[in-house]
C-alpha cells in the first residue's frame, strides 16, 4: 500500500515498511479525563469514537464522573467538548459509554450500565451536542441493562444490543431504530438464552450487505474462568431470524444445546469474553480472542470461516502466563484484541490491535501478509505505556474510508473491580493511515 502525505500537528511516527505495508501515525490530544480504572478504555465500547460526514464524535467520563461528548472536523485537531448533566458510576469499569450516529446525523448515547436501568438519550438536532432528556427505548426489559452496544445498518438505521440480567444468568436483547420514524422497536427479547444457568458474552459486527454476525462464549458463573466454547449465528433479515453458518435456521431462542459451536474451548482455559469480530466483502466472519495455546500460555487466536469450514490460528508469540480466575473487572497483563479486515488485491488481510505487558503496554498490531493467516508480523504502533488500555476505534470511518482512528488513554485498573489513585490522563485519538 502507498503512504499518503499528511500534515503534522502533534506527532508523526513513521513505522517500518514490511512486505509493502506501511503506516503513518499521528496523535491528536482531546482532554484529560478519569483514569483510575479502565472504564474509558474497555474494548466493549461500541463506540468511543464515531464519524458521520465531515465530523467525528467522541465520549468519555471526566475526572468527576460526568459524561463528556465532543466533535471535531475530521481534517482538524480542535475539539468542541461539552460536559453533559449526566453522571456515571466511574468506580465500576463495566459502566462505560457507547455512542453512534444514525443515518440522519443524530447522536445516540447510552451510559452507566451494569445490571441497571437503561440510560439513553439522543441529540435534539443532527450533528448537535445538545442532548435530550433520558428516555426509554421500548419500555420493557430495561431495568437490568449491561453492555449497551450500537451498530449501524447500511440503511442508516441502528441496532442496540444489551444483556438483560446478570453474569452467569442473562439473555441477549436486540432493539432496532427506524430513523424515519425516530422510534425503537424490539427485535429479539431473548436471542441467546442462558436458561437461568449461564449467559452469553458476545461480540458482533454488521457486514457491507447488512448481515448481522454474532459470536459468543458461554459463562457458567460470575467467575471469569467458567467461560467456555466459541459459538456463532448470523441474521440476513435485520435480526428477525437467525442461521448457523451452514444456512440451517435456528429455533429461537438459541441455547447451549442448539448453538453452533465453532471451536471447543473447555472451562479454565483462560478464555476471555467480549472481544471483537469483523467480516470481509464476501460476508466471511473473523473473530479474535485469547485463550491457552502454544506452550500452555494465553495466546491470541483468530477464528474465521472460509465459506466452507471454520479455521482457527494460534498466533503463538506470547511467553508469559496469567490466570483469569475470579470475579469483577480483572487487572490483566494483556488487552482483549480488536480485529479489522481489509481487501489487499484478491486477498483479505487482518490486523489485530492489542496491548501486552510483555511489550511494555504499548499499542501493538499483529498483521497478516497477503492473506496468509499462518504468518503474522507483530510491531508497535504507539510507543508509550498505556497501562490497562484496551483498543476501540471509529468503526464507521473505517467502513467508509479505511482510515483507522483509535481511542487511547493511559488508565490503571485494579484487580476485582478496584480503583487506583491515578491522576486524570490525556485522551488522544491515534490516526493511522494504512
Amino acid at each position: 500500500m502507498h503512504i499518503r502525505k499528511v500534515s503534522l500537528f502533534v506527532l508523526i511516527i513513521l513505522l517500518v515498511v514490511e512486505n509493502s505495508r506501511a503506516q503513518t501515525v499521528k496523535t491528536v490530544n482531546v482532554e484529560k479525563a478519569w483514569a483510575g480504572n479502565s472504564i474509558n478504555a474497555v474494548v466493549f465500547r461500541k463506540n468511543s469514537l464515531v464519524s458521520f460526514g465531515k465530523y467525528q464524535f467522541i465520549s468519555f467520563y471526566d475526572s468527576t464522573g460526568y459524561v463528556v461528548i465532543g466533535k471535531r472536523k475530521l481534517s482538524g485537531q480542535k475539539w468542541e467538548l461539552k460536559k453533559t448533566i449526566y453522571k456515571g458510576n466511574i468506580k465500576d469499569a463495566h459502566n462505560s459509554i457507547s455512542i453512534m450516529v444514525d443515518g440522519d446525523g443524530y447522536l445516540h448515547l447510552a451510559w452507566d450500565h451494569h445490571n441497571s436501568v437503561l440510560r439513553y438519550c439522543r441529540s435534539k438536532t443532527p450533528l448537535s451536542l445538545d442532548m435530550s432528556e433520558p428516555m426509554p427505548m421500548t419500555g420493557t426489559e430495561e431495568t437490568k441493562v449491561s453492555y449497551p452496544e450500537f451498530y449501524k445498518m447500511p440503511s442508516g438505521d441502528l441496532l442496540f444490543f444489551y444483556r438483560d440480567g446478570g453474569s452467569g444468568n442473562g439473555n441477549l436483547v436486540i432493539n432496532s431504530y427506524n430513523r424515519k420514524e425516530k422510534a425503537w422497536k424490539r427485535i429479539q427479547t431473548n436471542l441467546i438464552d442462558g436458561e437461568g444457568k449461564r449467559n452469553a458474552y458476545w461480540q458482533a459486527c454488521v457486514d457491507i450487505k447488512g448481515s448481522i454476525h454474532i459470536s459468543w462464549v458461554w459463562r457458567e458463573s460470575p467467575d471469569v474462568a467458567s467461560n467456555h466454547d466459541m459459538n456463532y449465528a448470523v441474521s440476513k433479515d435485520g435480526g428477525a431470524s437467525w442461521q448457523r453458518s451452514d444456512g440451517t435456521t435456528y429455533q429461537l431462542p438459541i441455547n447451549l444445546s442448539s448453538a453452533e459451536k465453532i471451536v471447543t474451548i473447555p472451562q479454565n482455559s483462560e478464555l476471555i469474553n467480549q472481544t471483537s469480530m469483523c467480516a470481509d466483502k464476501n460476508g466471511h466472519p473473523y473473530i479474535a480472542s485469547y485463550w491457552k495455546g502454544k506452550n500452555n500460555i494465553p495466546q491470541y487466536h483468530v477464528i474465521y470461516n472460509t465459506g466452507n469450514s471454520w479455521e482457527q490460528r494460534d498466533l503463538g508469540f506470547r511467553s508469559e502466563g496469567f490466570s483469569l480466575s475470579g470475579m469483577g473487572t480483572k487487572m490483566i497483563p494483556i488487552s482483549r484484541p480488536q480485529i479489522i479486515c481489509f481487501e489487499n488485491g484478491k486477498t483479505t488481510d487482518l490486523d489485530i490491535l492489542f496491548r501486552d505487558q510483555e511489550r511494555g503496554n504499548k499499542i501493538s498490531i499483529a498483521s497478516t501478509q497477503k492473506g496468509n493467516t499462518d504468518k503474522w508480523v507483530v510491531r508497535d504502533l504507539y510507543n508509550m505505556d498505556t497501562g490497562s488500555w484496551e483498543p476501540t476505534y471509529d468503526t464507521e470511518l473505517w467502513k467508509q474510508k479505511k482510515q483507522l482512528h483509535v481511542f487511547v488513554q493511559q488508565v490503571k485498573q485494579a484487580d476485582g473491580e478496584g480503583i487506583t489513585n491515578t491522576a486524570a490522563q490525556m485522551i488522544q485519538v491515534i490516526e493511522c493511515k494504512m
